[in-house]
């Protein structure tokens, strides 16, 4: 019988733990075992004895995974919108261990028919499945609304395993009352929607606003900063006022609006809702350090702390999707970022170099307890590196 997978993580700096309670826990050892946390705390009272894996972190922070909640995969590691391969691996050395489907919208000659949309469903829920480019998690298999579906078609998919809709409005569905009821269907059988925010994103779609929004009642206000024509302020204040739907805000957006959301997601006391994604293959390409951009800009601009912008590509995304990463302890999948202050990048230490809209240095991944990728190649360098030094 072969040795269960043991991971010991020694020397770590400090801890982002994905918890907007408590953001930053200062602990020096991760234990996981069969790719999950089983002990977070100080080494000398942890047991880290017949490890088969060992890394030095070497003083730097571990931080979870990070979670692009709103990508649009076709198939495998290639988008066919830019014509590019890999770029699901270039993501994870931005550090992206998971990310959520809001549709497979780029596959050409996508199938609009009843019958021909859920085969494609089923279909990327089941490649993705089975097959993890670089060991990025990939949730897919995520339908957009067409007229004449019925609640019956919502009943199947979900019996065949789809647990997402694609972005309302990019298919036939675009009045609210159409979509909401859809989306009362869909939440029925436990499958979580997306609504389209903002302008139209590329020829063919059209403009969802605040009312139509509201109307569907989806699980997640899809890019309330616009992907990319962001709604009227009024509205966007309006969107995070008027329901308790996540707040989620993308890379390919207008970033004013993104700040605007979330700092009203702060005077309502609901800072929770924020979740990050970057809206990505689309008209202005892939960003594989996108959800690392989103975080220095949120926090340098936004004035908030860069430990909690850290928890909305996250603890808030992981919660909100109810997905079994994204926090650092004991029980969560064991998906970890290494990361460090950038090369001669200023501020004293990493936190206070991303308050000042500097990006860190990725210098390791792990997923669900296996090395994944060591020192980025997108990232600037990270002055310190960790090492896997047993195993």
């Amino acid at each position: 019988m072969s040795q269960p997978a043991k991971l010991v993580i020694r020397n770590i700096g400090s801890i982002l733990t994905g918890r907007l309670e408590e953001p930053v826990l200062e602990r020096d050892c991760v234990v996981a075992e069969n790719g999950r946390i089983a002990a977070v705390g100080r080494e000398a009272e942890l047991d880290t004895d017949n490890a088969t894996t060992v890394i030095d972190a070497n003083g730097v922070w571990l931080a979870p995974g990070l979670i692009d909640s709103h990508v649009h995969p076709v198939i495998g590691d290639y988008t066919p919108r830019q014509q590019q391969l890999n770029w699901i691996d270039s993501c994870l050395h931005g550090g992206v261990t998971t990310m959520i489907s809001a549709g497979e919208v780029h596959m050409p000659g996508r199938p609009k028919d009843i019958i021909g949309l859920k085969a494609l469903a089923i279909a990327s829920q089941r490649w993705y499945e089975n097959f993890r480019p670089s060991g990025v998690k990939i949730h897919a298999g995520a339908p957009v609304l067409e007229q004449g579906m019925e609640e019956h078609d919502f009943k199947e998919l979900a019996e065949a395993g789809v647990t997402l809709l694609g972005e309302v409005g990019l298919g036939s569905v675009k009045a609210g009352e159409t979509a909401g009821e859809m989306v009362k269907w869909a939440r029925k059988y436990g499958i979580q929607s997306t609504i389209h925010t903002g302008g139209p994103s590329i020829p063919g779609s059209g403009l969802i606003d605040a009312d139509t929004v509201l109307a569907a009642d989806a699980d997640i206000i899809g890019h309330i900063n616009g992907g990319h024509t962001a709604l009227p302020d009024a509205q966007i204040t309006c969107l995070c006022e008027s329901c308790r739907r996540g707040i989620e805000i993308v890379h390919n957006g207008n970033e004013r609006a993104g700040l605007l959301a979330m700092r009203t997601a702060f005077e309502l006391g609901q800072p929770e809702r924020v979740i990050l994604g970057t809206d990505a293959p689309a008209g202005s390409g892939v960003q594989p350090l996108g959800i690392l951009r989103m975080i220095a800009m949120l926090s340098s601009l936004g004035d908030i702390p860069a430990e909690t912008a850290f928890c909305f590509a996250t603890g808030n995304t992981a919660r909100m999707r109810g997905l079994d990463c994204g926090i650092i302890e004991p029980g969560r999948a064991a998906d970890f970022v290494f990361l460090d202050t950038a090369q001669h990048a200023p501020g004293g230490d990493m936190l206070a170099s991303i308050r000042l809209g500097n990006l860190p240095g990725v210098g390791m991944t792990v997923i669900d307890g296996v090395v994944r990728s060591a020192r980025s190649r997108n990232t600037p360098p990270a002055t310190r590196l960790p090492e896997v030094v047993g195993g």
